[in-house]
């Protein structure tokens, strides 16, 4: 599965992207995010407040109880704003 990060998620990890497979227990968004900020402290430090991060599966808008079996791709990103 690809995992995109975008704006200060990108910053704190140093990269815009990976390639992983999640162990087979983490079915959401939300428990991704949990797994991912367990993997190390730049992980960490990236979701440590999941609350304001958003996420993308396959280039849609979901929820963190989005289920990602059958996912290609997740994005991660802060909200956005318009003006």
């Amino acid at each position: 599965m690809k995992i995109l990060y975008f704006a200060w998620l990108r910053e704190r990890l140093g990269k815009a992207e990976e390639e992983l497979e999640p162990p087979s227990g983490v079915t959401t968004v939300g428990e991704l995010m949990r797994w991912l900020a367990g993997r190390d402290e730049e992980h960490a430090a990236a979701f440590a407040n999941p609350r304001v991060i958003r996420a993308a599966l396959d280039r849609t808008h979901v929820q963190p109880d989005a289920a990602i079996a059958g996912g290609r791709e997740v994005a991660f990103f802060p909200p956005m704003t318009g003006g």
